[in-house]
């Protein structure tokens, strides 16, 4: 088997991840694949961030929002850029890409998912996008394929500090979190976070940069990694790099960083 160690995390600006030292981080994990959301950059300047990886990008139509990447230290193999929905502002929110494991070709997706509000047209967006989400992860399910991301949604209880005070509010609705049980208990994908990462609460993956959230551990686990029935027991650790304090964080996002046998 081989090691590889894959790590998805929403820079929140990825020119302004890299002023607070994600390149610090990336020197310290060593991951070998990269999954980054809201990177809000245009291609030529994600490229020259990201000097000698292989990337394949997909930023929305307004560079200034979205933005997903699928990086590698190594060839990238049939990169798909988006799903093809045709929609405004869909783009900059799916990217895959296959990479060569040991002989294994994985294919790895980085997804963000709509934020929204409720009674809000963006809610709407926000399912429109998850039935796209959940066939193109019905068609991957039969290859070994790794989908990481910030869903804005978490899943269980759990997975908030202060779940109670969420009950009805976008993130944590009973219809959004049902998506993921579909895919967890019906299409068999694994939730490689909760699987390794014991019954909670967290860890945690969001912190609010208002107030004493990230001090007080007040998070959100809205950021996965899930594996394809293929790759069921392959993830071997899993771990969230929480900054040591407020100030050294390079995201409101903390990455997840989870290790491979394939």
């Amino acid at each position: 088997m081989t090691q590889i160690v894959v790590a998805t995390v929403n820079v929140n600006g990825l020119r302004a991840a890299f002023r607070r030292d994600m390149a610090g981080w990336m020197d310290a994990a060593q991951p070998d694949v990269l999954l980054l959301q809201e990177v809000r950059a245009d291609q030529a300047i994600a490229a020259d961030l990201l000097d000698g990886w292989c990337v394949a990008h997909e930023p929305a139509a307004d560079p200034g929002r979205a933005g997903v990447v699928v990086a590698a230290r190594t060839e990238l193999v049939d990169p798909q850029l988006g799903l093809g929905t045709g929609v405004d502002g869909d783009q900059g929110r799916w990217v895959e890409a296959g990479v060569d494991v040991g002989g294994t070709v994985v294919r790895f997706a980085s997804l963000y998912l709509h934020s929204a509000s409720v009674d809000h047209p963006s809610l709407d967006a926000k399912y429109a996008y998850l039935e796209h989400i959940t066939a193109r992860m019905a068609a991957l399910g039969t290859v070994p394929a790794v989908v990481g991301g910030d869903l804005n949604i978490a899943h269980r209880e759990a997975d908030i500090k202060n779940w109670k005070g969420n009950i009805g509010k976008s993130g944590f609705l009973p219809e959004e979190r049902g998506w993921l049980d579909r895919w967890t208990d019906q299409m068999s994908w694994t939730d490689v976070g909760r699987a390794l990462g014991g019954d909670g609460p967290g860890p945690f993956t969001w912190w609010s940069w208002r107030g004493r959230a990230f001090d007080n551990d007040t998070g959100w686990r809205i950021d996965y990694q899930f594996t394809s029935p293929v790759l069921a027991g392959r993830a071997v650790s899993a771990r969230v790099d929480r900054a040591a304090c407020y100030a050294e964080r390079f995201s409101d996002h903390a990455p997840m960083v989870v290790t491979y046998d394939i």
